[in-house]
């Protein structure tokens, strides 16, 4: 099917989707993505494409923080710190040999945050770290002391929605990625979509902060009001461990400079896109988390070929 005819299907689906939302949206296409993706300068080094921090992963949970940080290597970021607790030091090494690894005192979960946090530019945190009491009061101190762009996906999210007075604790633009039990878990229940989405809109405007409500057409709700919903993706990455993906795709975006808005909406796309390709491959039934991890890198050569074009 042509680029023009896929845009009008979604846009047919998408039309119902939004049926009693009133609100002003865009929508996130290809078009929109290539506009906005950076191809590499030829010339750079490692250091042009930033220093990552990923805190993900409990006991039981490593898998999370080694989805997050493979996705997060493979979309661009140019060095990666994994902070993860002891037990998932030797997992870590061994999946991504590419990645730094802090460890934490704690063998089960995380306690501690790195001391130098200044030296990140950009981090994300939730994949895989679990609720434990300890590792609330490290989330609430790292938020107090981390300066540079983040994303707060996963347990992170439960976290806060259980000490609602962390939000008062989000710089401005920061990136919150709940999927909708998360988000009434955060912000009060909804009894639709449509006012699930009226709900995101005030929230990122209140808190001055950037919400992707996950879902078939993942919206981004932006500080400023505007509104994009997504147009890549489908039902085969309704599956455990693509969120940690997505996580790991925006902290790199981040880290690469991206603007948080958009890195937001341009790390939705590229994951859904990727997760397209996957099911094209593999079939929505049988593609993993990690097949998307392994169709950025194809996404990457689509989009720097119609950039060379452009």
């Amino acid at each position: 099917m042509g680029f023009q005819r896929l845009t009008f299907a979604v846009m047919k689906l998408l039309k119902p989707y939004l049926s009693g939302f009133h609100a002003s949206y865009s929508v996130f296409d290809k078009a929109t993505a290539h506009s906005l993706y950076k191809p590499r300068d030829p010339l750079a080094h490692k250091g042009h494409f930033g220093h990552a921090l990923l805190l993900a992963g409990s006991y039981g949970k490593i898998g999370a923080a080694v989805l997050s940080a493979k996705a997060c290597l493979s979309a661009g970021a140019g060095l990666l710190t994994a902070l993860l607790p002891a037990s998932g030091y030797e997992i870590m090494q061994t999946s991504l040999p590419e990645a730094m690894v802090l460890s934490d005192e704690n063998q089960f979960h995380l306690t501690t945050y790195p001391s130098n946090p200044e030296i990140f530019q950009a981090a994300g945190m939730g994949p895989g770290i679990g609720t434990h009491e300890e590792t609330a009061l490290m989330l609430k101190e790292f938020l107090k002391n981390f300066h540079q762009p983040l994303v707060l996906d996963a347990d992170a999210l439960n976290i806060i929605s259980s000490s609602p007075e962390l939000l008062s604790l989000l710089r401005p633009n920061t990136i919150l990625t709940p999927h909708p039990k998360e988000f009434d878990r955060l912000f009060g229940s909804s009894t639709h979509d449509p006012s699930r989405f009226e709900k995101a809109k005030k929230m990122a405007i209140q808190f001055r902060i950037i919400i992707i409500l996950k879902g078939h057409f993942t919206g981004v709700f932006k500080p400023d009001g505007t509104i994009s919903f997504n147009t890549s993706g489908n039902a085969g990455m309704a599956k455990g461990g693509s969120g940690d993906v997505l996580t790991g795709i925006i902290t790199a975006l981040l880290a690469q400079s991206y603007a948080p808005d958009t890195a937001a909406a341009l790390g939705v796309y590229l994951h859904g896109y990727a997760g397209d390709l996957a099911a094209r491959l593999y079939s929505e039934e049988a593609m993993l988390s990690t097949d998307l991890i392994q169709c950025l890198g194809k996404t990457f050569l689509e989009w720097k070929a119609a950039s060379a074009v452009q």
